[in-house]
């Protein structure tokens, strides 16, 4: 099993964690003691992060299916404690599952792209599809300069990359 330090050392993990939890996040996966369950408390005060931070932390890699939690009971006082551990050895299927929500809005975006014609105002630097240029007469309906088309087949060309290196990836080719 990697430690949490070795898979903290791959670039593209770090990033895609530090992106979803930011640096206190981070902090508090390096510094998670792995020998057992903490509650929320109990990891605020060994990390030394703010509860907050370690809540928000803890909340955002559960939902994410990087953390679990167990949920026992205080007979006497009826209060809740969840006990928390990481379970980081999901962290490639999370990212494929990220990476299929991106490439699934990036195909959409990239139809929208190719089956559309665009027309931009250079003085407020709005951009309408060609329906909307029409029905305004080739004229910005802001401020009144014409439209000029815009070639948006460079942007196209761009997406269709992204497409194909997120596809290959993901092993779909």
């Amino acid at each position: 099993m990697v430690s949490y330090e070795e898979m903290l050392a791959d670039k593209a993990i770090f990033a895609y964690l530090h992106r979803m939890i930011g640096d206190e996040g981070i902090e508090l996966i390096r510094r998670f003691p792995t020998d057992k369950e903490y509650s929320d408390e109990e990891l605020a005060e060994v990390t030394e992060i703010n509860l907050n931070s370690v809540r928000n932390t803890l909340y955002t890699l559960y939902e994410h299916r990087l953390a679990r939690y167990r949920r026992i009971k205080n007979n006497e006082t009826g209060w809740l404690t969840y006990l928390w551990q990481l379970e980081l050895e999901n962290m490639y299927d999370s990212v494929s599952k990220d990476l299929e929500i991106i490439l699934e809005k990036l195909r959409r975006r990239c139809k929208y792209e190719s089956e559309n014609a665009f027309y931009n105002c250079t003085n407020c630097g709005l951009t309408f599809t060609f329906s909307d240029a029409m029905d305004s007469q080739f004229v910005c309906p802001h401020c009144n300069n014409q439209l000029i088309h815009f070639d948006n087949e460079p942007l196209a060309f761009a997406l269709q990359r992204r497409i194909a290196r997120i596809e290959e990836n993901l092993g779909h080719v």
